[in-house]
């Protein structure tokens, strides 16, 4: 029960760190430096090109749009470079360290 109750608590203020998030407009400066960043840092290309080969290998007739989401989701995330991850994650803590109604 512990367990549930702690998985509950962890939804509840992920929910409500987001809804704070969106209200302050924060959620979407942060978007943008992401996209920034990962367009500076080559990762865009590097997921352009993955997907490209994934089409090429399998054939434009024979992969759908769903089949390549499936691909690229796990692979693009992978590629997010290390320095960006840690880069966005002071972000938030540094917004979520400023609020103090969380």
């Amino acid at each position: 029960m512990a367990e549930k109750d702690r998985a509950a608590k962890e939804q509840q203020m992920r929910a409500s760190i987001n809804a704070k998030l969106i209200e302050t407009g924060e959620r979407d400066r942060l978007k943008e430096a992401l996209q920034q960043k990962l367009i500076e840092c080559g990762w865009r290309d590097q997921v352009k090109a993955h997907c490209k080969e994934v089409v090429k290998q399998k054939g434009l007739d024979n992969i759908t749009v769903e089949d390549l989401v499936l691909e690229m989701v796990p692979k693009g995330r992978a590629l997010v470079p290390d320095s960006v991850k840690k880069e966005l994650l002071m972000k938030i803590r540094h917004f979520l360290a400023s609020q103090s109604d969380l």
